[in-house]
């Protein structure tokens, strides 16, 4: 009987499999590298895309771009704590041109756009969108988010919708609160947060910064943010959700960074849950290295619980013991570490383990055997036709090599540490895929192999302004599967790597690259993410961040270094790809 039963289920299991969605076959027209300084001013989309043999004509359509006034309001104007404007030290507004994640929230029949600025103190916009018959969309309001019971925001970068209809953000480049000074000081990164509060530093404080956002909004407009310190402090690039609404996968953007995943205790509800970290055990080194991945527990923990603790202003010491390593073996109790902190000896204090776990999630993660040698980790996404995750490393190298740095030798990222990953150095970047899923945590979304898919590369056709082959990629950064299809899209930011740069579209089935933008000048390509139905029309956003901002050159050496024409241009772009067919 035992034996038939077994039969049975593995006979619904192929009878699934062959009732299983075909995903259906999307091909984009490709666009031209910009060649002309004038092209290279532009932002350039593809005007076709192709479902199971059918073509739709799309382009790219802005909403908004920085400073705009919509009403009343400045988008991208930045408030402190009293809800008051701040000002820069010239007396103008501070309105950052840093446009970052934008999701797409069908509320009560209406259309809402939440999108936050990658600045320091930071911002998010709630804005009414109105969608005509056509799918073409256009912003009629916009309003500022109240961030101040979490001590403002910092730095949001990357962000994806949850399935209950919530924007999820992130705070990037979390603060080293072991470098903390005794005025309040670490460096003018992070001392730029205190205009927050009128530029005082002993109100602001490096716990407060580093956790993943959440902002639900009403069909009002009205929005409610949380920080999520349940699923705790490091680099956040973003936080994706998986479909059973529980389980989580994040990128951690730096050097000497982790691989973390979160499964919450219920579904909808990130306020408390498991925290783990993934042990990279490499299988091999080609082709930016595969390898298989064990999770170890860093423990159970709730917002409100973490959230008093960091309210108290706690400090670095009252956290760890730390002793500078001196080539030695450390002292019974300390541990040998090397994360984006650097080479480390550390004694968790008694009593302090669950703190450390959330405030000081990277560092704990080492202690505890995890692998910190990732680097650049960005974007993530899930392919459910294949079950597979997809996570993007904008560049492979220094603590991701074996004693390296740029493929010299150089034990700086490895010293104190494991070494796990022992891979080639890649500046184009490349992007993962985590396979093997299974059940385990009470999740089946666990991975336990991980492995490159498709990388940059500097040979092939590169010149004086890419140092990366224009036909491939070149820092790969945010990520999206194309829904019920063969296609990921992949958003660059690079500086020397692509002069100007691209977004992509990859065939999962032939590996094939198509570029479907061309962002201006000094850009980066930011909140690529695919909404595949919102009444009966499809979107691929698409933001390009801060124009004329990084040092990228003009072509024309006679040109050097003419680049914004006037402030206008730097004016960053928040809009999409579209509008597309609902692909099924």
């Amino acid at each position: 009987m035992k034996k038939l039963i077994g039969l049975s289920v593995i006979a619904s299991a192929l009878v699934g499999n062959l009732f299983a969605q075909t995903p259906a076959k999307v091909s984009f027209q490709n666009i031209t590298i910009p060649k002309t300084d004038a092209a290279k001013r532009l932002v350039r989309a593809t005007d076709k895309i192709t479902v199971n043999g059918k073509s739709y004509k799309i382009g790219y359509h802005t909403i908004l771009r920085s400073g705009q006034v919509v009403g009343d309001t400045i988008f991208g104007l930045v408030y402190d704590h009293n809800g008051k404007p701040i000002s820069e030290k010239d007396g103008s507004l501070m309105i950052s041109d840093s446009n970052d994640f934008s999701s797409l929230l069908p509320i009560d029949g209406k259309l809402f756009m939440v999108s936050h600025f990658e600045s320091r103190p930071a911002a998010i916009y709630v804005s009414e969108l109105k969608q005509d018959k056509k799918g073409n969309l256009k912003a009629i309001s916009t309003k500022n988010v109240d961030f101040s019971k979490d001590h403002g925001l910092w730095v949001p970068c990357a962000g994806s919708r949850t399935p209950w209809m919530t924007h999820l953000g992130s705070e990037e480049y979390e603060p080293n609160a072991a470098k903390v000074k005794p005025n309040g000081s670490i460096n003018s990164y992070y001392d730029a947060m205190a205009a927050y509060y009128g530029g005082d530093l002993k109100k602001i404080n490096p716990y407060y910064y580093g956790w993943i956002t959440e902002v639900s909004v009403n069909g009002n407009g009205d929005a409610k943010a949380v920080k999520h310190y349940s699923m705790g402090r490091f680099s956040h690039e973003l936080a994706y959700v998986m479909p059973d609404e529980r389980t989580v996968f994040f990128g951690d953007d730096g050097t000497n960074t982790a691989l973390f995943m979160f499964i919450a205790d219920n579904k909808a509800d990130l306020t408390s849950g498991n925290l783990y970290a993934a042990k990279w055990i490499q299988t091999s080194a080609k082709n930016g290295g595969s390898a298989k991945l064990k999770w170890i527990s860093l423990g159970h923990a709730d917002d409100a619980s973490i959230k008093k603790v960091a309210d108290k202003g706690l400090r670095f010491s009252d956290i760890f013991e730390s002793i500078t390593p001196d080539g030695t073996t450390p002292p019974e109790g300390f541990t040998s570490i090397h994360a984006s902190g650097g080479h480390e000896w550390l004694k968790i204090k008694k009593g302090m383990d669950e703190v450390a776990s959330r405030l000081e999630a990277r560092r704990y993660a080492a202690i505890k055997g995890a692998t910190t040698e990732f680097r650049k980790m960005e974007g993530v996404t899930f392919n459910p036709n294949r079950n597979e995750i997809y996570l993007s490393i904008s560049s492979v190298g220094k603590s991701m090599e074996d004693n390296m740095k740029k493929g010299k030798p150089n034990n700086h990222y490895d010293v104190g540490g494991a070494n796990d990953i022992r891979v080639a150095y890649n500046p184009c970047g490349a992007v993962y895929k985590m396979s093997d899923l299974s059940e385990e945590f009470g999740s089946k979304y666990v991975p336990h192999e991980m492995s490159s898919m498709v990388a940059g590369s500097t040979k092939g056709k590169t010149d004086k302004f890419n140092k990366c082959s224009i036909n491939g990629l070149a820092n790969p950064d945010n990520i999206s599967y194309l829904k019920n299809s063969n296609q990921l899209i992949i958003g660059e930011d690079t500086g020397s790597g692509h002069q100007n740069d691209y977004i992509w579209s990859y065939n999962l089935d032939n590996s094939k690259l198509t570029r479907i933008e061309t962002t201006p000048y000094g850009s980066e390509t930011t909140s690529v993410y695919h909404y595949n139905d919102i009444n009966g029309h499809g979107y691929i956003m698409s933001v390009v961040q801060h124009p004329y901002g990084e040092g990228d050159r003009v072509t024309s050496e006679e040109n050097m270094p003419k680049m914004a024409k006037n402030p206008n241009d730097k004016h960053a772009y928040t809009g999409y790809i579209g509008p597309l067919p609902v692909i099924k």
